[in-house]
C-alpha cells in the first residue's frame, strides 16, 4: 500500500503533469545546475564481468534505459555520496512501473558492491588489469565541463547516451524525473547499424 501511494503522488507530481516531451533535456537543464545534456551515440569501448567473471554486455540492454555509474578505488567520500544518491532513485524507480524499463549498472573493483541483488540491478567490474578508474576516465570524455567529480551516465533506449549528473549535489527527484521523462519518449529508430545486424541474426 505505501508503494502504491508513492507512486501515486509522484505520478500525480506537477513535473509528471505538464510533461516536457521533446525539451526535456532543456528543461532538466533549466532546474538542475548538475545536469548535462550529451546526446551522443559514440560511448566509449566498455567491457564489464559480473561477480561469476561472465561478460555483462550493455549493447544487449538497448531496449532498456541504463544508469551507469562508476566507482573506482580510491574514489572515497564523493562517490559514497553520489551511490546514496542514486540507490534513491533506484528505490523510487523500483516501486513504479519504470522499474522493467530501467537497469542500474555499477562498475567497481571486483569484490566491491553498492547495489543489493535486483532483477535490475547489475554489480560489474572491468577486466582483469584495466583499473575502473580508466573506464570512468573514458566515459568522463563525453563531458564539456571537465573536473573531478563522479558521474552517472544515463543512457536511453537504443544505446544513446543522453546525458550526465555531476558529483552528488543533484537531486534525486530531478534524476528520477528525467529517467520517467526518456521511458515516456517514443524509442528511438534503429540506426543502419541495427538494421544491418537484424539481416544476420
Amino acid at each position: 500500500m505505501r508503494h502504491a501511494f508513492a507512486a501515486a503522488v509522484l505520478l500525480a507530481s506537477p513535473a509528471f503533469a505538464h510533461h516536457p516531451g521533446d525539451r526535456l533535456d532543456e528543461v532538466t537543464a533549466a532546474r538542475e545546475p548538475a545536469f548535462e545534456v550529451t546526446d551522443t551515440r559514440s560511448l566509449p569501448h566498455l567491457e564489464l564481468i559480473d561477480a561469476a567473471s561472465r561478460g555483462v554486455e550493455l549493447d544487449g540492454m538497448t531496449d532498456r534505459i541504463i544508469v551507469l555509474s562508476f566507482t573506482p578505488e580510491g574514489c572515497g567520500a564523493p562517490c559514497d555520496a553520489q551511490q546514496r544518491l542514486i540507490e534513491r532513485v533506484r528505490q523510487a524507480v523500483n516501486i513504479t512501473p519504470m522499474q522493467n524499463m530501467v537497469s542500474f549498472v555499477n562498475v567497481a573493483e571486483p569484490g566491491a558492491a553498492w547495489f543489493a541483488a535486483g532483477e535490475n540491478c547489475i554489480q560489474a567490474s572491468s577486466l582483469p588489469g584495466e583499473p575502473v578508474a580508466d573506464l570512468s576516465e573514458a566515459f568522463s570524455g563525453l563531458s564539456s565541463r571537465g573536473g573531478t567529480e563522479p558521474a552517472v551516465h544515463i543512457i536511453d533506449r537504443g544505446g544513446r547516451h543522453a546525458g550526465l549528473f555531476h558529483g552528488s549535489a543533484f537531486r534525486h527527484a530531478d534524476m528520477m524525473l528525467y529517467i520517467n521523462g526518456l521511458t515516456n519518449m517514443r524509442p528511438p529508430e534503429p540506426g543502419f547499424r541495427d538494421k544491418l545486424g537484424e539481416l544476420f541474426r
